[in-house]
């Protein structure tokens, strides 16, 4: 359920806070920028401790090598960028991050169509394929503010490579305020029994919109939000397979490599289910508003009601 009581926020928001405010709990966080303090909110970090934080200049690459040694000396570096730019330095994080099993944190924002005007340049859509393939690399997208805050905090002491997908839109609250966050693992959100919806990110809001209007209209879905995108919650999935025979996936990325591709690799090997893909086609992006993007790829609410009661009654 949608928290109406909560002002929305965006993840990057709340991960600048929280990297501020866990600075005093780990001394041996550092924090990397490629001259986006700003935008990737890494500038709360910046103010509180200056002495741990480096301004690295448009040089991703550079950025990506110096969080590495950082890491490999004992310090725990996020690094920051838009995600379509950090992640495009692909070749260094296969090298310097992925091949030596240094723990850096590599913080991606402004993922997706939901960036707005900005346009295909700036609009991370084939980062979670891309990071998916690198062996023992976590890959995050938190829902809401309450999960990033925790997702933040477990990866200080999370003993591998992640990379973390924020939004730079406000996303509203679907979490309750006691829920135990841990990587890998799927949580559901609202029970159904006609399909089930994986959503990721900032679509998660979204898809519990339209699930909410389609039980009007006496479809019941279950929307879950899968946040750990790698490591996958293969447990979790297999039980709810016994429940549904339909399976869609909805994400702001391309179909082919990030959640979709992962649940599509999942039902090949298990050999059952449905699979309905929600996302980014074999386009590129547009500019143009972040409501106006997002409706004209069919992640708002009212297009996603209606795709998933086409799946459902088709």
């Amino acid at each position: 359920m949608i928290d109406k009581n909560t002002k929305p926020v965006a993840t990057r928001a709340t991960f600048g806070e929280t990297l501020a405010r866990l600075g005093e709990k780990y001394p041996e966080i550092v924090c990397l920028d490629a001259d986006l303090s700003k935008s990737t909110m890494s500038m709360h970090f910046a103010k509180k401790f200056p002495d741990r934080f480096f301004e690295m200049g448009i040089q991703e690459a550079n950025m990506i090598g110096a969080g590495a040694g950082l890491a490999l000396a004992g310090k725990v570096p996020f690094i920051c960028s838009f995600g379509a730019f950090v992640t495009g330095r692909f070749d260094q994080i296969r090298m310097s991050i992925a091949y030596t099993q240094a723990n850096v944190r590599i913080v991606g924002t402004h993922a997706g169509v939901g960036i707005g005007d900005d346009g295909h340049s700036q609009m991370a859509l084939e980062d979670l394929a891309c990071m998916r393939t690198q062996p023992t690399m976590a890959v995050l997208q938190p829902a809401d503010d309450l999960e990033t805050a925790a997702m933040i905090e477990e990866l200080v002491r999370y003993p591998h490579p992640a990379y973390i997908r924020l939004t730079r839109q406000a996303v509203p609250r679907v979490h309750k305020a006691d829920t135990a966050f841990k990587i890998g693992k799927i949580h559901s959100l609202r029970p159904g029994k006609d399909a089930l919806v994986l959503a990721s990110g900032g679509v998660v809001a979204s898809s519990l919109e339209a699930a909410e209007d389609l039980a009007k209209h006496g479809i019941d879905l279950e929307v879950a939000n899968v946040s750990s995108i790698k490591p996958l919650d293969t447990s979790w999935l297999r039980e709810a397979l016994k429940r549904h025979k339909k399976v869609i996936t909805v994400e702001d990325h391309y179909v082919i490599g990030g959640l979709g591709g992962a649940i599509a690799e999942f039902l090949a090997e298990e050999g059952s289910g449905r699979l309905y893909r929600l996302g980014i086609q074999d386009v590129f992006g547009q500019s143009g508003t972040p409501a106006e993007c997002l409706d004209h790829y069919g992640l708002t609410a009212p297009k996603l009601s209606k795709s998933f009661q086409g799946i459902v009654r088709g």
